[in-house]
């Protein structure tokens, strides 16, 4: 018993429970906090075909997310019917700062998806790395610009489509008249 009245022990022990409960602590608490810094989120994509789901809100995604992302946001994340039917794929979960990514990756390990994991600092991140980010205002102007140059060329498909008809329907009535006139009037009878 005289070494643990010893002050000097003391101080050691309290430092060897310290560094033991930091050590289990990630255990305890469950892997909640699991998160991937960016380079290991593309070595899952490229390996282990990874699925970005990105967590932010429509207009948060709109502005500019990892190119490839789907977006569910955190609200409608629970029974989405956007996460892949494959349960065992990794799935890396980013938002706009990784905030909200962490709680999103632990419900969707709840919901079975073992291999859900936050990419650690988010779409902030992401940008840094140099990674490819896309803006959805880019994909729906091109997007647009196809739908008017496809209406323009339907139009202008119909309108020759138009004139043929109006063509053919002119010869029709030439025809017509044409006949009507090389046929000799018919007499009515006379009492």
């Amino acid at each position: 018993m005289s070494f643990f009245a010893d002050p000097q022990n003391l101080v050691l022990i309290l430092v060897a429970f310290i560094s033991g409960s930091l050590l289990v602590w990630p255990l305890v608490k469950g892997s909640a906090s699991a998160a991937v810094a960016t380079a290991e989120a593309v070595r899952l994509i490229n390996r282990e075909k990874g699925v970005l789901i990105d967590v932010a809100e429509p207009a948060d995604y709109a502005a500019g997310h990892a190119s490839g992302a789907r977006n569910i946001p955190f609200g409608q994340i629970e029974g989405s019917k956007d996460l892949p039917s494959n349960k065992t794929l990794p799935l890396l979960v980013l938002c706009p700062t990784g905030a909200r990514a962490g709680r999103a990756a632990a419900l969707l390990r709840k919901a079975g998806y073992e291999k859900a994991v936050a990419v650690s600092g988010g779409t902030a991140a992401w940008r840094e790395a140099s990674l490819p980010v896309e803006r959805s205002a880019d994909k729906v102007e091109k997007a647009e610009k196809a739908e008017k140059t496809e209406k323009v060329r339907d139009k202008a498909a119909g309108r020759a489509a138009d004139k043929s008809a109006d063509k053919a329907a002119d010869k029709v009535t030439e025809k017509v008249i044409d006949k009507a006139a090389d046929k000799p009037a018919e007499q009515s009878p006379t009492p």
